[in-house]
């Protein structure tokens, strides 16, 4: 089951995303990004009225009429990795993004995993930012022609650092 997060899941959030990253500097941004006002979109998935998956979707600011989201981090409980949780909530989020008006989503992840998503790197490409040029920095754009010309998009100040 996927769900809005709620503030009485914080702690579980924080202890499942420091077990998905082996650390805490994903902890510090969703603390972050949640004190600015930047998060979008934030859910978890439950399995047995436990929650063990989270995602975070932020708004970004733009150099035009573009509503651009990131997405991440997104934790799975390591024990349930390759399971399908990080798959659907992936898919809820960028169904949320599409609902809440947004043009792109942009991501650093695993260039491996993200194109089952319809992320790719070339879409990218016409993307301003410190990442521009990475494989890890991908984009899903779900308005077309938004990018047929080239956005400055920044992540918000929970990332800086």
């Amino acid at each position: 089951m996927i769900r809005a997060a709620r503030p009485a899941d914080h702690e579980r959030i924080d202890q499942l995303t420091v077990a998905a990253f082996k650390g805490g500097i994903e902890v510090e941004i969703i603390h972050r990004a949640r004190l600015e006002g930047s998060v979008l979109w934030e859910a978890v998935t439950e399995l047995d009225d436990h929650i063990v998956g989270h995602i975070l979707f932020t708004r970004m600011t733009t150099d035009r009429d573009v509503s651009a989201a990131a997405l991440g981090p997104v934790a799975i409980d390591p024990s349930l990795q390759s399971g399908g949780h990080g798959s659907a909530l992936i898919w809820a989020g960028i169904d949320a993004c599409r609902g809440l008006g947004v043009d792109v989503i942009v991501l650093l992840g695993h260039p491996s995993y993200y194109p089952r998503f319809g992320f790719s790197a070339s879409a990218a490409e016409a993307i301003r930012s410190p990442y521009s040029g990475s494989r890890a920095f991908m984009a899903l754009v779900l308005t077309p022609g938004v990018l047929d010309r080239t956005l400055k998009a920044d992540y918000p100040p929970a990332f800086d650092g």
